[in-house]
């Protein structure tokens, strides 16, 4: 009796392609760390193989004639699997998201790292520093994303990352050890800034705050996709206007601040509502991937003239 010739493995792009067609046709919602299907499905994938992601991505058209083994195959089938039957966030069943090309661990006790704050961290907030901070906060800190990238970006700086979810700060943790930065990155629970001392003087304030609050206003947490749901609903939700917490921050975060400190703060696709609530607060709108309405800056001294 003859035997067949064996069946050759399938290659990256067969997979791939058919895969972001299954995603595509669930109807699933993404923004958790990938943009679209196609991506998703690449970064699942690559996942499934092992392959080192950035690499990979920087070689995508190489790729796409290589084979994937049957076992990788199977990872990646079960991944697609779940993630159509859950509706989870890759990010979560992964166990790791990316912001500006670095690896963070994740799980559902923290949003997916996705903050617009990222990008102005290389060089977007360097025109409104009058020098290298020294001392940086960042509240809300969840996985400790902005806290870590802002100790890479300026390591002779020291940095705080506050949160009121102790689970949060767990995850935060165990990424300030992945990344070595313990002796330089501090971890405190704290709502907004009730837990951090105010400075002995004026100079020893913060020359940086950062934060990415829960900003997202009532009408449209109701309306969020089931995906978002599987995150924590405490940051996300931000009252009925979405400016809850950005009252309380702003009304506080001025005493914390060296004297020409800046405070960054993500706030969406939440312009209007800001504006209605703080209709004379002079900010600077930043530009990032979202436009130039979803992060906005604020100088300690106008913070405190506002106080």
């Amino acid at each position: 009796m003859r035997r067949g010739k064996p069946q050759e493995p399938p290659r990256f792009d067969q997979v791939w392609r058919r895969a972001a067609g299954r995603l595509r046709e669930a109807g699933l919602s993404f923004g958790h760390g990938a943009s679209n299907a196609q991506d998703e499905a690449a970064w699942m994938l690559i996942h499934a193989l092992g392959w080192p992601l950035m690499d990979s991505f920087a070689a995508f058209d190489a790729l796409q004639e290589r084979a994937v083994p049957p076992d990788a195959v199977a990872r990646f089938n079960a991944l697609i699997d779940q993630r159509i039957a859950s509706r989870k966030p890759a990010a979560y069943l992964l166990g790791e998201a990316w912001l500006q090309g670095v690896r963070f661990i994740v799980d559902e006790r923290v949003i997916v790292p996705r903050s617009f704050i990222a990008e102005l961290l290389a060089t977007g907030l360097d025109p409104w520093l009058h020098r290298s901070p020294a001392r940086i906060a960042d509240i809300c800190t969840g996985s400790g994303c902005l806290a870590i990238l802002a100790a890479m970006r300026w390591p002779d700086a020291g940095v705080l990352g506050a949160d009121l979810a102790a689970d949060a700060l767990g995850v935060a943790g165990a990424n300030v050890a992945l990344h070595g930065v313990a002796d330089r990155v501090r971890l405190l629970q704290s709502d907004l800034l009730d837990a951090l001392p105010l400075p002995a003087t004026p100079d020893q304030g913060y020359d940086l705050m950062l934060c990415n609050p829960p900003y997202v206003n009532a009408q449209s947490m109701q309306a969020l996709p089931q995906e978002y749901r599987h995150e924590p609903e405490l940051a996300l939700a931000g009252g009925e206007d979405g400016m809850d917490l950005v009252r309380r921050l702003l009304r506080t975060a001025g005493a914390h601040l060296a004297p020409r400190g800046v405070l960054v703060v993500e706030i969406g696709n939440e312009r209007e509502h800001f504006e209605a609530a703080f209709p004379g607060l002079p900010v600077a709108w930043l530009s990032t991937s979202a436009g130039d309405d979803a992060v906005f800056l604020v100088e300690a001294a106008d913070l405190r003239s506002a106080a």
